[in-house]
């Protein structure tokens, strides 16, 4: 199976862009862009809410670019036309993840707290989806849910 955007020629600047105008076209009040060696960051706020994504990136160094799937070296040129297509690839991608969820919410097929809810970023910094993973592989491991105030200890003896 192709990914999508694969041969994409959309410049990362214009999909983070056509993101910025999206959302401001759906509403929000507020946005950020970040970005560091391995990860982009887009944050905005809409609904009362603050919503994170994280866009991991690829490592130009990574053995993907580097090499064919034959094992053979390939030139630097080579390996970072192929880095800059998975940049442009990662961009398109999570512009259509958006527009999507947005879309998804506009047409009344879910709500915003469906569509956004991992992503919603909580009073310490971290995203919804963060905070309840650990519990969800817990309560798959072991069978049970857990307690519904753990804040207050178990209950009474």
């Amino acid at each position: 199976m192709s990914r999508y955007a694969a041969t994409t020629s959309v410049p990362v600047d214009r999909s983070r862009s056509e993101i910025e105008s999206t959302l401001r076209r759906y509403g929000a009040t507020a946005f950020a862009y970040a970005w560091s060696l391995d990860k982009a960051l887009i944050q905005f706020e809409t609904q009362g809410r603050r919503i994170r994504f994280v866009l991991p990136l690829p490592g130009r160094e990574s053995i993907e670019f580097c090499q064919t799937p034959t094992g053979r070296e390939r030139s630097p040129v080579q390996a970072e036309q192929m880095w800059e297509q998975a940049q442009r690839q990662a961009w398109r991608a999570l512009s259509l993840a958006i527009k999507a969820k947005l879309e998804a919410v506009e047409a009344g097929i879910a709500t915003f707290e469906d569509e956004f809810l991992a992503y919603t970023v909580l009073p310490d910094g971290s995203t919804a989806g963060e905070w309840i993973k650990p519990q969800i592989d817990s309560a798959y491991s072991s069978g049970q849910m857990p307690a519904m105030m753990p804040v207050l200890g178990p209950g009474p003896p």
